[in-house]
């Protein structure tokens, strides 16, 4: 605690004397209690993500990070709780994608996404995977795109809800593979993937947490959306490697601070994630939810954030859904 307290007070006096404004009271945080705001409720990936990494900032800087769950609006009520808390490192937030990327463009909500945050560290990340049921005739993705360009509209696919990162990766991959299907919207995953279980629709793009349990069981996996394969079904090629180079859709769980925090707090926040991350603990428990560690810097945060939001900005329009 000692050790970490006067390295950040050097920290701060580095950046006193090249002339950056820092306040005073940043020179020993924290000295009370931090909140580590979860947009979701507990037991789901976000919420064990930010209890985790909550245990080691709480080791490793003296002070208890306290996981706060606060619901409502798909995270927008929590986003916009922390854009507008006190710049000073004591409110932060476990981030999810869709409250960046997704929910200010297609809903109407009271924080910038860019102006009023400072990305931190984007700690994890998880991809979503194709799955269809058993009796699906195609059994490769490229057998897929095959079957339904011969069948233009006659076919559908199961999301999540309208707007979800799971409707908006299918809409990518339709939207590449010049493919037209019938969209099937249901509230969550978890109807969803139990629908295409049933036969009740073919397919469904789910996030590979939902898909692992079921995968090579009750649904087929064609194939994941990240830049790898996935480690817990090495044998599903990703899209990329299946004649789509370069496609990637992954959701992921990062730490943001409201805008203005002071940068000493936010770099020793972010080196403790990377910390955390080389735990074999800490990667076990990441490796059950399904999810890659990141532990990125607060600029390679920033710019994934940029790469995303003009990403699904684009998937959105293409999807025409309306606010």
């Amino acid at each position: 605690m000692t050790t970490r307290r006067i390295f950040l007070k050097s920290t701060l006096a580095a950046g006193m004397a090249a002339a950056l404004p820092l306040p005073a009271f940043a020179a020993d945080w924290p000295k009370r209690p931090v909140k580590l705001i979860v947009p979701f409720a507990a037991g789901g990936n976000t919420d064990g993500i930010a209890r985790l990494i909550g245990q080691h900032l709480s080791a490793k800087l003296g002070e208890t990070f306290v996981v706060e769950n606060r619901l409502g609006a798909g995270g927008i009520i929590a986003a916009s709780m922390v854009a507008k808390s006190a710049a000073d490192g004591y409110t932060l937030l476990m981030a999810a994608l869709p409250q960046i990327a997704i929910l200010p463009v297609i809903e109407k909500v009271d924080y910038d996404a860019v102006k009023d945050f400072t990305p931190i560290s984007n700690v994890a990340s998880n991809p979503f995977c194709l799955v269809a049921h058993p009796d699906f005739e195609p059994k490769t993705l490229q057998d897929f795109v095959a079957y339904v360009k011969a069948r233009p509209g006659k076919l559908s696919y199961a999301s999540g809800g309208s707007g979800s990162l799971s409707h908006l990766t299918m809409v990518l991959f339709l939207q590449r593979a010049g493919l037209d299907m019938v969209h099937v919207p249901y509230k969550g995953g978890a109807p969803a993937i139990a629908d295409v279980m049933g036969n009740h629709v073919p397919v469904y793009f789910g996030n590979l947490s939902e898909a692992l349990p079921q995968a090579g069981k009750g649904l087929r996996a064609l194939a994941v959306s990240g830049e790898k394969r996935a480690s817990k079904l090495s044998d599903v090629p990703t899209i990329a490697e299946s004649g789509f180079p370069g496609f990637r859709s992954e959701t992921w769980n990062g730490i943001i601070a409201p805008a203005g925090t002071p940068q000493a707090i936010v770099d020793v926040v972010a080196a403790e994630v990377r910390v955390a991350l080389k735990d074999q603990t800490t990667l076990q428990r990441l490796d059950t939810y399904g999810v890659d560690p990141i532990g990125s810097t607060p600029a390679e945060f920033a710019q994934t954030i940029a790469a995303d939001i003009a990403q699904w900005s684009a998937a959105i329009k293409a999807a025409n859904i309306k606010l």
